[in-house]
C-alpha cells in the first residue's frame, strides 16, 4: 500500500498578491515552454504563472532533476550552493526578477518569501526521501505522488500532471535508467494507476487519487 510522505507538505499564504501590491507598475517577464532562464547572483525570481524545473549536470553529462518550482516559489542563484543550476520553463510561465537589495528593504518580502522557501525546503526533502525506497516501482510512485501535489489538476479520469517529463528526466530524478521507467510505466498503466493522455501527460488514477478528485 502507498504511503505517500506528500501529506505533511503545506502551502503558505500566496506571495503573487502580495508582489502586485508592492509593484503594480513593474511588468513580468514572459517565458515559453522548454525556455532557459538567466540567472544572475544578486537575483531571485519569482513564479507568478507557469512551472520551472531546476536542474544540473552530473560529471557524467546525465541531467538530474533537483525540484519543480509553482507559483509563488521563489529560486535563484542566491538560494542555491549547487553548481551548474540551471532554470528552465516546463510551461508558458510569468516571472517577476527581484534583486537582492530589493528583498532586504522589504520586510514584508523578505517574509513572504522565507515562508515560501519553507515549501521549497519541503519539496526538496520529500525529493531526498525517495532514495529511502529500495524497490525502484516504489520510487516512481512516490515521485509521482510529489509531482500530484505539486502540478497535479484533478478530473473526472483522475489527477492530471500539468508537466511533461521524459523518461530520462524521471530516471535520473528516482535513481533508475531510462529502460527501467519505461517497462514501469507500462506495468502501471496496465494496473490501471495511471494513464497517459493525447498530449502525453500523465494522469494518475491510484483509487485514493480518483476518490479526491471526485469530492
Amino acid at each position: 500500500m502507498i504511503q505517500s510522505f506528500t501529506s505533511s507538505l503545506t502551502s503558505p499564504p500566496d506571495l503573487r498578491q502580495l508582489l502586485e501590491q508592492l509593484y503594480r507598475e513593474r511588468s513580468l517577464q514572459p517565458f515559453r515552454s522548454g525556455q532557459p532562464i538567466q540567472m544572475r547572483a544578486d537575483e531571485v525570481w519569482i513564479v507568478c504563472r507557469g512551472i520551472v524545473s531546476l536542474n544540473t549536470l552530473y560529471p557524467t553529462g546525465d541531467e538530474a532533476l533537483l525540484g519543480v518550482v509553482t507559483a509563488s516559489m521563489p529560486f535563484g542563484l542566491p538560494l542555491t550552493g549547487i553548481f551548474p543550476y540551471h532554470a528552465i520553463a516546463l510551461s508558458d510561465a510569468d516571472l517577476m526578477c527581484l534583486t537582492l537589495t530589493e528583498i532586504e528593504k522589504s520586510p514584508a518580502l523578505s517574509q513572504g518569501i522565507f515562508r515560501h522557501l519553507g515549501r521549497r525546503l519541503q519539496q526538496t526533502e520529500a525529493f531526498l526521501a525517495l532514495a529511502g525506497y529500495r524497490r525502484v516501482e516504489e520510487r516512481l510512485k512516490q515521485f509521482l505522488l510529489l509531482l500530484q501535489y505539486e502540478v497535479g489538476q484533478p478530473g473526472t479520469e483522475g489527477v492530471r500532471l500539468n508537466i511533461r517529463l521524459t523518461h530520462q528526466q524521471i530516471a535520473n530524478a528516482i535513481g533508475t535508467t531510462r529502460v527501467t521507467v519505461t517497462r514501469l510505466f507500462g506495468q502501471l498503466r496496465q494496473e490501471g494507476w495511471i494513464k497517459i493522455a493525447s498530449n502525453r501527460q500523465i494522469i494518475l488514477q491510484h483509487p485514493s487519487l480518483k476518490a479526491a478528485s471526485s469530492q
